[in-house]
């Protein structure tokens, strides 16, 4: 039986609701969307119609009417109190998706006619874009982030060294035994193509080999504050600050990258600080680092990055649609790793990985300037990663 992740009990759950809203899957490339709406069919009573824009031939508006019509007849025949979930998969690819995806809805609503709808897309920025413009009051998004520890442990028995050097790709998972392998499918397989298809889809790209090494960078600095200025001389490129930062702001609404605002009690002095690059997935630095697993453990700065950016990124992927933000924040050589805020609770994250320090801790200045309802340290003396890793972000800030 394949493995189930917690989202599809929300998912199966809301599909049941009386009141219809269209269920929106956005997430990363191979994080498991197609596979959690196929079981969420396995559960459903009533008929399902499954079809992919992702096929070869050209896809347009009229496929996804035609799509409906398949799953209109379906319900029909499915008798009286019968129903039809119909689940659209790529749906990022077609071309306002959105407006027939409206117009097809509120037709059935005004027919009362029985279609539950799932659409599945990525990257996470495009489909946004798709559904607050034209499907409002209409949706509910379901985020499908990178596999958590808990998961990839409950799924193929990992324990946390292997989850901190091969990430949470479940795709990918099958191949680590073979190293050279492993890491081919994660470059060329998820992030090329997320890179080379999936950023275009959203936006004129000028610089293409320019938005592939600004990757690279974010990877080999991830969790590390690193300013514009900086980041065009580690590139040896010629393009402004503006154009970085428009480009890390693509890789983040692909999944791939988060940038960090500092965290300054004042959303304009956050804006205008250095952020802090963090991978949203380890595998995504240890992929095209060509450090072999017992090499990267015997590295203690590199095997520290990995533990900052895996408690990173357990951070922000657990607190996406949350309202949970994420921040760093640092000051005259002192920094706290992470800071959560929900409304007035702050909680401080210090996260002792073994990595040369290259500021000194500092909870204890940043309790001084703020007021924090929480401080955690985690690894060394404080809480185990594992236990961390496995604990529901949002837990922090309860």
């Amino acid at each position: 039986m394949a493995y189930q992740r917690p989202a599809l009990t929300v998912l199966a759950r809301r599909l049941a609701e009386p009141r219809r809203f269209i269920q929106v899957l956005a997430g990363p490339r191979q994080t498991g969307k197609t596979t959690l709406a196929r079981q969420a069919m396995e559960q459903f009573p009533g008929a399902t119609h499954y079809a992919s824009a992702d096929e070869p031939a050209l896809k347009d508006r009229i496929w996804i009417e035609q799509q409906w019509e398949v799953a209109r007849a379906r319900a029909r025949n499915a008798g009286r109190r019968g129903a039809c979930l119909l689940a659209l998969d790529e749906i990022h690819k077609i071309p306002g998706w959105s407006e027939a995806v409206k117009r097809l809805w509120d037709e059935d609503t005004a027919a009362a006619r029985p279609v539950r709808a799932v659409v599945l897309g990525s990257p996470p920025l495009l489909v946004q874009r798709g559904i607050t413009r034209n499907l409002a009051r209409r949706f509910e998004i379901l985020h499908i982030t990178h596999w958590a520890f808990g998961e990839m442990r409950d799924a193929f028995g990992w324990g946390l060294d292997r989850y901190l050097y091969f990430g949470g790709y479940p795709g990918a998972a099958g191949l680590a035994s073979d190293r050279q392998r492993w890491a081919r499918y994660v470059l060329d397989s998820l992030v090329e193509t997320t890179v080379s298809r999936d950023v275009l889809l959203m936006t004129r790209v000028d610089k293409p080999a320019l938005l592939r090494r600004l990757f690279e960078l974010g990877c080999a600095y991830s969790g590390q504050a690193l300013s514009y200025q900086k980041m065009v001389g580690q590139l040896q490129d010629a393009g402004n600050t503006v154009t970085l930062a428009h480009y890390l702001r693509l890789l983040e609404g692909a999944g791939l990258l988060v940038l960090l605002a500092k965290f300054a009690g004042q959303r304009v002095r956050q804006r205008a600080s250095s952020p802090k690059l963090l991978a949203l997935n380890t595998a995504l630095m240890t992929a095209g680092a060509g450090l072999t697993f017992p090499e990267a453990r015997r590295d203690t700065e590199f095997w520290g990055r990995l533990v900052e950016t895996a408690v990173g990124a357990a951070l922000v992927n657990g607190c996406l649609g949350t309202g949970i933000e994420v921040h760093y924040w640092a000051s005259r050589n002192r920094e706290v790793d992470f800071v959560l805020r929900r409304g007035r609770r702050v909680t401080a994250i210090e996260v002792k990985s073994g990595r040369r320090p290259t500021s000194l801790p500092g909870i204890e200045a940043f309790c001084q300037e703020f007021r924090v309802q929480r401080k955690l340290l985690v690894g060394a003396q404080g809480m185990p990663l594992e236990e961390f890793l496995l604990t529901p972000a949002a837990a922090w800030v309860e």
